[in-house]
């Protein structure tokens, strides 16, 4: 019941947001939910709205809405978009045999993708609702308006459209719909229209609404319908080369279950980039936006989800009965609007467009040409969402949940003093600082009231008896314990990865230090790429250094890496930041061992039962190997590298005779590290 409701809660507020769209934007956001990391003298922000406020929200939606739109474009109906869209070469060009089948297959097509933006839906009821929706769970929204300001110089410079973009939003909640068409509305922004899945779609009424209100609907996976992907293709790009509207979609594919910034999707990327390449439109500026909240609405709901736990289905009765849901208390968000890119500079010398200049710009460019888009998109996305990750700012509660997990896993079953909590967290603030995170910590509150606000905020996930803070227990069966503690921990370690931007290149170096230590580090960052975000040709290494340098945890000389005597405790922390994923991969290796031996015995369903109720229990050192999102990604890594390949549907351990032995020795040697630590046991 708490599962059901909480995502209602959360689908409730997806709703509101789509309701809050109009006419076109010149410029691309790129949207992140977590928190920004700036400069502190660019980062001024503004409480445009606090809970409590006299505001109307009648008035708030009959106010004049003048956003800057494209200088001499006509207002145009859908359905004159949907016959631009038909009448493409593109779509002729899918089956040249059979136009009038592929013209009737893409009418169809279109029909059941395509929005029906209403300024009339847009404006009723869904401002003032969308300021209802915001009051009750959050205590304040925060921006930055110079960002702000920005955003409208990119839109005055570029008001013809030969400069057109979209929203690409990174998604850690459904807020975010909600988020930014509250705040693109409030200071007269041009609105874009959505992809949203099929899922929604089929809600009764709301389905309806929602394209009114500038949704377009899209299937979860195209496979390898050529015709459905050229149909949605030209359908973005015709509304952004003629400013019908600027297009919102997420640049991470999906919702972040674990507030880790994931693996960036390029298919909508290269959509909304392939007109500047083929000369259609003279430059497409981004804008990456990240959302902060203090606490996220759907924590509980996302550690169940990657515990196995099925994710309630969108209905118009869960939306319905979800509304108590936003009576709670979810704290403070913060917007931040970054600076805006030109695709064009990020181009220039990178990608030759001349490819396009003797042939037709719908025929297919050469292999080689292909190659070099991919890889200019692929870094281009990198280093969007690397730009995301700079931008985040921290709650105290993001370093309490990295502190209490450690404490967790030290095996002090009573938990930590408060008073020990509050010492470590101002020791952490000072060092998150140092390493360049944007931490939003009051200056001017004793920090003993910091952490305490911090803890009564996040009460769900934690208890303080005589004096001491700890993670909760249920008194139940083993089995609800046991789930019970894995969705405690994991919802922690959801706030503790929205950190991990600011510790992840020093905390793989202090992994790698008793080692060869430039190897072990590169393998590191290699192996976990699947995981974090690590641009590609990055100097991580020697950033790293010089933070480890910086704050006096380390001395480098031109022979050797030296660990001061005051940087132990640094670097007991940044290791133990990286140890949950360490043991991870570690276990993922052990389980396909054991998995293949045993289902060569015996049967692939007695290795299952040994592998997860013999093996395992009483020697998991981090609940968090549970994660769902864990095991794909060292999986994925692991079969990259090598260490395992895939037979007949299921991952077995590579030969030594066979080509990849090397990198399975490689991964021997550096998961050795962890079980240094921590051994584990063997069967």
């Amino acid at each position: 019941c708490c599962v059901k409701t909480s995502r209602q809660g959360c689908f409730a507020i997806s709703i509101l947001h789509f309701v809050t769209h109009a006419t076109s934007s010149t410029f691309l956001f790129i949207c992140c939910m977590g928190v920004p990391r700036l400069c502190k003298k660019e980062m001024t922000l503004r409480t445009f709205w606090r809970r409590g406020g006299n505001s109307s929200d009648l008035r708030y939606a009959l106010r004049c809405y003048a956003p800057v739109v494209y200088k001499g474009l006509c207002p145009s109906k859908a359905g004159t978009l949907k016959s631009m869209v038909l009448q493409s070469d593109q779509l002729q060009l899918c089956h040249p045999s059979a136009v009038d089948d592929v013209q009737e297959e893409a009418s169809s097509i279109l029909e059941e993708m395509a929005h029906r933006l209403q300024l009339s839906t847009v404006r009723f009821p869904s401002p003032s609702h969308s300021a209802k929706s915001l009051k009750p769970c959050s205590a304040s929204i925060c921006v930055n308006e110079e960002g702000i300001q920005r955003c409208v110089s990119v839109e005055r410079k570029h008001r013809h459209p030969t400069s057109p973009g979209g929203p690409a939003t990174s998604h850690r909640s459904y807020m975010d719909f909600l988020l930014m068409s509250y705040l693109l509305y409030t200071y007269d922004l041009a609105l874009p229209v959505i992809a949203a899945g099929m899922d929604f779609m089929g809600m009764k009424f709301v389905g309806e609404m929602l394209r009114m209100s500038g949704a377009f609907f899209i299937r979860r996976s195209f496979g390898g319908d050529k015709l459905y992907w050229a149909v949605f293709s030209e359908y973005v790009k015709t509304m952004l080369k003629n400013g019908f509207a600027p297009v919102e979609f997420f640049l991470e594919g999906t919702r972040s279950r674990t507030s880790k910034s994931l693996t960036p999707k390029l298919g909508l990327l290269n959509i909304v980039m392939d007109p500047f390449f083929k000369g259609e439109v003279f430059d497409v500026s981004l804008v990456p936006v990240s959302i902060s909240y203090e606490r996220i609405l759907e924590e509980s709901l996302y550690a169940r989800e990657l515990l196995g736990v099925p994710k309630p289905k969108e209905s118009t009765s869960g939306l319905i009965k979800a509304r108590k849901v936003l009576s709670e208390d979810y704290g403070s968000i913060h917007v931040y609007f970054g600076q805006p890119v030109s695709v064009r500079s990020l181009a220039e010398g990178r990608v030759n467009r001349c490819q396009f200049n003797l042939i037709p710009r719908y025929n297919k460019p050469t292999p080689s040409y292909l190659e070099d888009i991919h890889s200019f998109v692929n870094d281009s996305a990198y280093r969007l969402v690397r730009a995301q990750e700079e931008n985040m700012v921290l709650k105290p509660w993001v370093l309490l949940a990295s502190l209490l997990l450690q404490n967790q896993v030290s095996g002090q079953k009573r938990g930590i003093a408060l008073d020990e909590l509050t010492e470590q967290a101002v020791w952490l603030r000072d060092l998150s600082r140092q390493y360049g995170a944007f931490l939003h910590w009051p200056e001017h509150t004793p920090p003993s009231e910091v952490v305490s606000s911090s803890l009564s905020l996040h009460r769900g996930l934690v208890r303080i008896s005589e004096g001491r803070v700890q993670l909760p227990r249920s008194a139940v069966t083993p089995e609800e314990e046991l789930l019970s503690q894995a969705v405690i921990i994991l919802s922690c370690a959801s706030y503790r990865n929205q950190a991990l931007h600011v510790f992840l290149r020093p905390a793989l170096l202090a992994s790698a230090i008793h080692t060869e230590v430039f190897n072990s580090f590169s393998f590191l960052r290699n192996m976990f790429s699947n995981e974090f975000i690590l641009c590609p040709g990055a100097t991580d290494f020697e950033e790293a250094c010089y933070l480890l340098v910086k704050t006096g945890a380390l001395q480098v000389t031109q022979q050797e890496v030296l660990v001061t005597e005051r940087g132990h405790r640094t670097l007991v922390f940044l290791t133990s930041m990286l140890d949950p994923f360490l043991q991870g991969y570690q276990v993922s290796l052990f389980k396909s061992f054991f998995f293949y031996f045993l289902s060569v015995l015996f049967s692939p369903q007695l290795s299952v039962k040994f592998t997860d109720r013999v093996w395992f229990p009483g020697r998991l050192r981090y609940t968090e190997v549970l994660s769902s999102d864990l095991q794909k990604n060292s999986l994925a890594a692991l079969l990259r590298l090598g260490a395992v390949r895939k037979i007949k549907g299921y991952v077995g351990f590579d030969h030594p005779y066979v080509p990849g032995f090397k990198q399975q020795q490689s991964m021997t040697v550096i998961l050795q590290l962890n079980e240094e630590k921590h051994p584990l046991e063997t069967a």
